[in-house]
């Protein structure tokens, strides 16, 4: 799973597992750009004390001259684009509820940013990848598309079309040479987590691990291995899928 001299974007890089994937791609030998509408000078600053190779931009997904500009940036800084990990999202900052209550603003705001962010994203670096002679495409979906999310309909929706335009755009772009692929992690324990439940997370996290073949919670460093495989050119002939990593929740 060689990253070495890849150059990867990653979106929401500036905490959680954006972060964790920034970080351990570039630990890799990857050149990264990490974006995200939170600050990323963080993210930047722990590859460049390990050594690693990277750079930061306000990056708001809904917009397409911010996704436009990252990629250019990406261009400008490493010569290409090999890579590009679609993690942003709305989760943490979002407020559950049953169905016919959730807030018709912030049900606008999640399809914007989890679904359009995602197809934006993708107009921008597919010129480079075609240039490049392909690439790897790995968009974060969820547990939730697959299981079903009880008081998180939008949330639960808005994963379930990620993995549809993983499944389309793998047809559509394979005579290009660029793969697309989706990981559907369960809970993950970050900020984003801690946020979406809240006084209820204990609780929540004793629920999602005991429906686990593996019986724990899952962390950032459980998923890293998953991106490099689908970044890394070890997954070459794979695209169009979606893999689980929840602990052996669903079985596919």
């Amino acid at each position: 799973m060689d990253v070495r001299d890849k150059v990867v974007i990653i979106t929401g890089g500036g905490r959680g597992l954006g972060r964790a994937y920034a970080e351990s791609l570039a630990a890799a030998g990857a050149a990264v750009a990490v974006g995200d509408v939170l600050d990323c000078g963080e993210t930047v600053a722990a590859v460049e004390r390990a050594g690693g190779r990277a750079i930061g931009r306000h990056l708001d997904v809904t917009d397409m001259g911010s996704c436009q500009a990252i990629a250019d940036a990406t261009v400008e800084a490493f010569g290409r684009i090999d890579g590009l990990v679609n993690n942003a999202a709305l989760y943490g900052g979002i407020k559950g509820g049953r169905f016919d209550q959730l807030d018709e603003a912030q049900w606008d705001a999640v399809m914007n940013v989890n679904i359009k962010g995602i197809w934006q994203c993708c107009k921008a670096v597919i010129g480079p990848m075609r240039d490049a002679g392909g690439g790897s495409v790995v968009n974060i979906a969820s547990l939730a598309a697959v299981y079903g999310l009880p008081f998180g309909l939008d949330y639960a929706m808005s994963k379930a079309a990620v993995i549809g335009m993983t499944r389309s755009l793998a047809r559509e772009l394979g005579r290009d040479w660029v793969r697309v692929n989706a990981v559907a992690p369960s809970a993950v324990m970050t900020e984003g987590t801690e946020e979406y439940f809240g006084d209820k997370l204990e609780r929540a996290a004793q629920v999602i691990a005991s429906g686990q073949s593996l019986q724990r919670n899952l962390q950032t460093d459980d998923l890293t291995g998953t991106i490099h495989y689908l970044v890394s050119d070890a997954s070459r002939f794979v695209t169009g899928q979606t893999l689980m990593v929840d602990g052996g929740t669903v079985f596919l």
